[in-house]
């Protein structure tokens, strides 16, 4: 995660959150444990659907922790083959049916390769580099391919350009993390924010 500070994930019904809140406000303390230790108190245990994918997170981690999308759906069929579940079955249909291009790019991009490694400013000014590519259309045109697609004729059947993963070269990702050359299209220039502490600032 790009944050400076300890993230939790916890589900807190609305009924509590103000208590939640007074109990630390009460505390005197920094330490994560304790911290840690009044949270736990108000926190419960979501209800989750048979379907939900949190049931699968083994097979999430074996699978889209391989370092291309090739690889992750072959990782996943592998896994379909051996386990008769149509959760896994739906996943990998969704994939192929998707713009090739983008499930690239996205892999490269959303806080799965690069992103995890980068402050926040980092990645904003990479997924606003990359979303002027995608809506240029000059590398590819999936985007308004798949807007006619869904929107306007919606016969929901998009002809992707390429229409292959393996004809997305990694040179052609490269570019949709290049700044655009075009004048009219300025690079991302976040403020200088200089009221932050040293931790957050490194972050940005």
């Amino acid at each position: 995660m790009p944050f400076g500070c300890c993230c939790l994930l916890v589900f807190l019904g609305y009924q509590r959150l103000s208590s939640l809140e007074e109990a630390l406000c009460k505390i005197d303390s920094s330490d994560p444990t304790v911290i840690s230790e009044i949270i736990d108190k108000y926190t419960q245990q979501p209800y989750l659907k048979d379907h939900s994918a949190y049931h699968r997170m083994d097979v999430i981690d074996k699978c889209f922790s391989r370092r291309t999308v090739e690889e992750i759906l072959s990782s996943l069929e592998r896994v379909g083959i051996d386990e008769a579940d149509a959760w896994i079955s739906d996943t990998v249909q969704t994939l192929k049916k998707a713009s090739p291009t983008s499930l690239k790019i996205s892999l490269r991009s959303v806080c799965i390769r690069e992103g995890r490694l980068q402050g926040v400013g980092q990645c904003l000014v990479r997924e606003y580099r990359m979303v002027c590519h995608v809506m240029r259309g000059e590398i590819s045109k999936d985007f308004l391919e798949g807007c006619r697609a869904i929107l306007l004729d919606k016969d929901k059947n998009p002809k992707w350009q390429p229409s292959k993963l393996e004809l997305v070269s990694d040179s052609m990702v490269d570019r949709y993390f290049s700044p655009v050359n075009d004048e009219e299209w300025e690079d991302l220039k976040l403020p200088a924010r200089f009221n932050l502490p040293a931790s957050a600032i490194a972050k940005l």
